[in-house]
């Protein structure tokens, strides 16, 4: 009777791994001793079976990850024949860092190898030089589930003290690494500090550029010598680099082949643009020099055929390139000339005014007054700017 209640007792251990004593796993936090953190290990393979180990049906039971997931995370663990090393992991992180098993799941659709990471020898030193660094425990936990595979790297914490003094925070480092997720793999020496260097030498400033956009962040890691090359096809466009334009048109030049921005300038030519219009759009507008050939034709058609605005007019206007014609312009058009054919605008509008205001603002001054004497106008105005076909006054 007392094998048999020990067979049952161990086999409730096997079958629960997360449910192991606690004490091999509670250690201070950051103060890992080497005994200690072998006894990780040693935990970890008694909560192993003997029998096969389905790699696909852990990642589901254990961290919570989609059938989907746990099939394209098992590709990269298919060496795994146990769950040791796994439950080594799985428990250092909840000891030191609060880490459920969940959250580790979603680490781990990442980056798969994260659950094969030595604790003694990757993870603890890691984790103790983040906090030596002055990260939070909190922090560190974030890091971890946004980047789990920079905690490969020894050079982590050169990085992040790199990034953190040129960033000026540590959410804003999160927030330019859930842009750019290569922002810590970039090799500080080679990439990361001569494209610092000489982006500050136009007077950029770096956690300006690294909070633009996916595109701006990109210039930081970018080869330096591509970076140097897209400066000067910014000054080839006529745009002077000591200038605050520098900062738009950097990214669209340096992300746009050189072929494919010749054939937008030659759309524009064939339109009617001369080279001269060309410079003042890509000054005054350089994200119009990133659009799509679809997207420009699409709108100079429309505001060229249908509204009936000369070359002369959408030169200093850019930004009605930018417009979407299907949930912003055609709309607008539509609501302002049944507000005319009604007899309800009583003079006459400048287009430019009406495209560029603020949405609110265009409803509180052209959709409101007027929703009395015209049945159906807001409703039909909403359903066009969401780009579906109105009834009734349309």
């Amino acid at each position: 009777m007392v094998a048999f209640h020990l067979r049952a007792t161990l086999s409730r251990i096997l079958r629960s791994p997360s449910r192991l004593p606690t004490s091999p796993y509670a250690l201070p936090l950051f103060s890992p001793h080497r005994h200690s953190l072998l006894s990780y290990s040693a935990a970890a393979a008694a909560a192993s079976s003997s029998g096969s180990f389905a790699v696909e049906d852990y990642l589901v039971s254990r961290l919570g990850l989609t059938p989907a997931q746990a099939h394209k995370a098992a590709a990269k663990l298919s060496h795994l024949r146990s769950s040791a090393k796994p439950e080594a992991v799985l428990a250092y992180l909840d000891s030191t860092l609060g880490i459920p098993a969940a959250d580790v799941g979603r680490a781990v659709v990442i980056e798969p190898r994260f659950l094969c990471a030595k604790v003694e020898k990757t993870l603890a030193p890691r984790i103790a030089d983040l906090h030596d660094l002055g990260l939070s425990r909190d922090e560190i936990a974030r890091l971890v589930a946004l980047a789990p595979g920079s905690f490969h790297s020894r050079f982590l914490r050169s990085k992040l003290e790199f990034w953190l003094a040129e960033l000026g925070s540590f959410d804003k480092l999160l927030q330019v690494f859930r842009w750019h997720n290569s922002i810590l793999s970039a090799d500080l020496d080679k990439i990361a500090r001569p494209n610092v260097a000489f982006l500050r030498q136009y007077d950029l400033n770096i956690s300006d550029i690294a909070g633009a956009s996916l595109y701006h962040t990109r210039l930081l890691t970018m080869n330096p010598e591509l970076l140097k090359e897209a400066v000067q096809r910014v000054e080839e466009l006529g745009i002077n680099c000591g200038t605050r334009m520098l900062r738009q048109a950097l990214p669209v030049v340096a992300f746009t082949d050189r072929d494919v921005l010749a054939k937008k300038m030659q759309l524009l030519h064939n339109i009617g643009f001369s080279k001269d219009d060309v410079l003042t759009l890509a000054k005054k507008q350089p994200i119009v020099l990133a659009l799509s050939e679809q997207k420009l034709q699409g709108n100079l058609d429309f505001l060229m055929n249908d509204v009936g605005l000369e070359v002369p007019y959408i030169v200093p206007r850019p930004v009605l390139l930018k417009y979407s014609v299907e949930r912003r312009l055609l709309p607008r058009r539509w609501l302002l000339k049944v507000l005319k054919e009604k007899g309800l605008l009583k003079f006459e509008l400048d287009y430019y005014v009406t495209a560029s205001m603020a949405e609110k603002e265009f409803v509180e001054k052209f959709v409101h007054p007027f929703k009395n004497h015209v049945p159906g106008l807001a409703n039909d105005y909403a359903s066009k700017c969401l780009g579906k076909a109105a009834d009734g006054v349309a």
